[in-house]
């Protein structure tokens, strides 16, 4: 059975993560705030950001700045893309 949830990405119902998608507080609040699409959305997101900066999930700073990106994409001002990003079509 889906878990409906209040999305505060889509501002409506919409059907939630089965589990949280990290560990810790961040986790549980987007599990508990966040929708399946919208969390779709960000690993695109994510992963724009990982190819566009060249980033290596090695690098503890690379995370932190991931981390920082995923709280303002669902919960603060937005993430940006990179002012280099030229999106395919």
């Amino acid at each position: 059975m889906e878990r409906i949830i209040y999305c505060e990405y889509y501002k409506e119902d919409r059907t939630g993560l089965e589990r949280p998608p990290y560990p810790g507080e961040i986790g549980k609040k987007i599990y508990e705030s966040i929708s399946k699409e919208a969390w779709q959305l960000w690993l695109e997101h994510q992963t724009m950001l990982i190819n566009e900066n060249r980033l290596s999930m090695l690098d503890p700073d690379a995370r932190q700045f991931l981390n920082e990106e995923l709280q303002k994409f669902f919960f603060g001002e937005g993430s940006t893309k990179p002012k280099e990003y030229i999106p395919l079509e």
